[in-house]
């Protein structure tokens, strides 16, 4: 009998087994996602993140991607799949700004890029025409500590902060980041010891306790102290002492140089 067995191993036309992935290439005409190699072969990002932006991508617009009916959907819990939205957030693959309504309830938008943000930013930042001579661009914040503040609202929700709050908020936070301090322990000092009230003002308290908790800077390192200089090594003294006396060269003793001197 000659069954089938598909999952055996191809072979190549040779006759002897291939090594490797061997791709079975059909190709669509509905119904799928372009996806660069950018994204799926991302050698800092996890399998999560990958699959989760794969999937996000592949969603019409106007779809829900909230932690909660992501995790409804995936075997994978909310605590995952939102470490995984923050990685893709951090590699500018997503992006979650804060809005308000005219209601003054404030809702998230989730804009999904199939170019890392920072291409995207890198691309439009670039001039057709010559801009104008009174217009300068807003000075460029740091990626760390932006997303050191975003990061709050997992501490504590009640920090969580709109993007504009982020920007105003994130030369404070880089200050911190800029003495040494961790990005970990500037979290951690921000959400500790908040109030039991509610926060109606969470960008106004991180401001006030980034500025009066801010650490001194770290005092430069002393220099080394120079390394003490070998000692002369012994010589023997060319006259009748016989005696034994450190010097560079060989020669004379202290007593018999005198005595050298006047002969």
């Amino acid at each position: 009998m000659t069954d089938q067995q598909p999952s055996a191993p191809a072979r190549a036309k040779s006759g002897r087994f291939t090594r490797g992935v061997e791709h079975v290439n059909e190709p669509h005409t509905d119904n799928f996602v372009v996806v660069g190699n950018h994204l799926a072969q991302h050698p800092e990002l996890s399998l999560m993140a990958i699959g989760l932006a794969v999937h996000i991508q592949s969603l019409p617009a106007g779809a829900s991607v909230g932690i909660k009916v992501l995790a409804g959907k995936f075997p994978e819990g909310e605590i995952r799949i939102a470490a995984a939205l923050r990685e893709l957030e951090e590699h500018g693959y997503l992006a979650r700004p804060k809005e308000r309504l005219h209601s003054g309830r404030y809702v998230t938008r989730t804009l999904s890029y199939n170019k890392p943000r920072s291409a995207v930013l890198q691309a439009a930042a670039e001039p057709e025409s010559e801009p104008e001579p009174h217009v300068s661009p807003p000075p460029k914040p740091s990626a760390a500590a932006a997303n050191l503040l975003a990061e709050l609202r997992t501490y504590d929700s009640r920090l969580l902060l709109t993007e504009r709050d982020v920007q105003r908020l994130t030369p404070a936070a880089d200050a911190w980041l800029e003495r040494g301090v961790p990005a970990s322990a500037v979290l951690r000092t921000l959400a500790s010891d908040l109030p039991t009230v509610p926060i109606k003002h969470p960008a106004a308290l991180l401001a006030h306790r980034l500025k009066e908790l801010l650490p001194p800077a770290l005092p430069a390192p002393e220099p080394l102290p120079a390394p003490a200089g070998r000692p002369d090594p012994w010589q023997d003294c060319d006259g009748d002492c016989g005696r034994v006396f450190r010097a560079p060269e060989p020669g004379r003793c202290r007593d018999c140089r005198p005595a050298s001197a006047a002969a």
